[in-house]
């Protein structure tokens, strides 16, 4: 990284490069784990991770929340002028980013400035703000990992976007889209993903599902072949979540958005772009998502975070599940990582009561070394256990004898009949869960 502070002020005072020390280091701001050079499975943890910081979470949010106003006053937040706001927290941002170490941010287009009073100065705006960030890029190593537009926060949308009943609502979508594309390629921005926070139900009485998914459907296809009329050859990621701020949201899951991409013939453009937490209210866990996608070659990208399984609502708290990661980052190194161009966006925030500056580092640094961990922890039991071994004779009857000749399509559901008459009552066989369990809490 050239140049930490890439703006008129320093904003996170006294603290540096953020450096790997390695796991007997005391100092709270260093890497225990996360050597971005370190080779792990054939590639360095920077090019399995590619990580990246969100605009959102990281420099908008103000840690409100339903029941009281924010806590958080960022020094970068004070100009009246929102202009000047949105350059002051661009220079926040590049030297948070440029300190962390890490290549890549992701934004919604309203992070990066305040929309105005209408369409028109929207516009004016994101050009002067995404002239900005081109200066600043031209002297950094940071890019743009993806972009997206805010699709659900503006009252207008209270009905939802693409899938709004209001035809008028749908075009105001389509115009606030193509702006966030076009910024997107005019940064440079290696993808571009699509979050349906209202695309979806709070009742069926009221609803046209039908009309609403062919609505849906053909607005990504006109997002898409714009963006690709503009010379954007990147992926597009939809994200699933099951509900908030919809009872019921179109991109359920990880089964239901590709049952979807498949139905609307959009799977050749189109990969998921995964969260934790709403896996986790799914009611899935994000091993059983990454393994769904990746089975479809459409583990894109993710957005790492956590829930609170005592709270039933999208908490977005930074990880630190050593076990649920590894799970995650065996299923990783299993399927050979992304099959897009993604990388592991930030989706999290820092807790409401966690109001210092230097808390943003104390977040980020945690959650990357608990993914470095999980990974060396992953990659030590693949390759040091006996797991993918105990796993693969678990299917053994499959590579011999008349279960491959099934595997091979050459079986009738008469064999089979007549097979089961043949060989009478199955031999019951343990699945061992316990003893693959054991596994992770072993190598941890």
């Amino acid at each position: 990284m050239s140049g930490l502070i890439i703006g008129d002020r320093e904003y996170f005072k006294g603290i540096g490069k953020i450096s790997f020390e390695g796991n007997q280091s005391k100092n709270p701001l260093a890497f225990k784990y996360y050597n971005p050079t370190q080779e792990v499975a054939g590639k360095t943890m920077s090019e399995h991770f590619r990580f990246a910081i969100a605009y959102w979470h990281s420099f908008c949010n103000d840690g409100g929340d339903p029941f009281g106003v924010g806590t958080k006053f960022y020094p970068w937040n004070k100009s009246s002028d929102p202009i000047q706001n949105a350059k002051d927290k661009m220079d926040a941002a590049f030297e948070f980013i440029s300190k962390i170490g890490v290549e890549y941010f992701c934004f919604h287009d309203v992070d990066l400035i305040d929309e105005g009073p209408n369409l028109v100065e929207f516009e004016k705006r994101l050009e002067i703000i995404t002239d900005y960030a081109l200066q600043k890029m031209k002297g950094s190593d940071i890019k743009v990992l993806w972009g997206t537009a805010n699709l659900f926060s503006n009252p207008r949308y209270m009905n939802g976007a693409s899938t709004n009943p209001d035809f008028h609502t749908v075009a105001y979508a389509g115009a606030q889209v193509k702006n966030a594309i076009d910024a997107t390629i005019k940064l440079g921005g290696e993808n571009y993903v699509f979050w349906g926070g209202r695309e979806g139900y709070m009742s069926l009485l009221n609803t046209d599902m039908k009309k609403e998914l062919d609505n849906m459907a053909r607005f990504l296809h006109m997002a898409r072949d714009y963006a690709r009329s503009q010379g954007f050859r990147g992926d597009f990621f939809i994200e699933p979540k099951p509900m908030e701020p919809s009872k019921h949201q179109y991109d359920f899951d990880s089964a239901t958005v590709l049952n979807f991409l498949r139905e609307y013939d959009l799977m050749e453009d189109f990969k998921l772009n995964l969260e934790v937490n709403h896996a986790t209210l799914a009611n899935h866990t994000m091993a059983h998502e990454m393994q769904v996608a990746a089975n479809a070659n459409a583990l894109g990208s993710m957005d790492a975070n956590r829930g609170d399984y005592q709270n039933g609502w999208d908490t977005d708290q930074f990880p630190v599940d050593l076990y649920e990661l590894t799970e995650m980052m065996m299923i990783f190194l299993d399927t050979g990582g992304f099959q897009g161009g993604g990388g592991i966006n930030f989706d999290a925030k820092t807790r409401r009561n966690s109001t210092d500056l230097e808390d943003l580092f104390y977040a980020h640094i945690g959650g990357m070394d608990a993914f470095a961990r999980s990974l060396l922890i992953a990659n030590n039991i693949m390759n040091e256990s006996d797991y993918l071994k105990l796993k693969e004779e678990r299917y053994q009857s499959f590579k011999i004898g008349k279960g491959e000749e099934y595997s091979a399509a050459k079986l009738s559901l008469q064999n089979l009949h007549d097979l089961a008459h043949k060989l009478g009552e199955p031999e019951q066989k343990s699945g061992k869960q316990e003893l693959f369990e054991n596994l992770i809490n072993q190598y941890i």
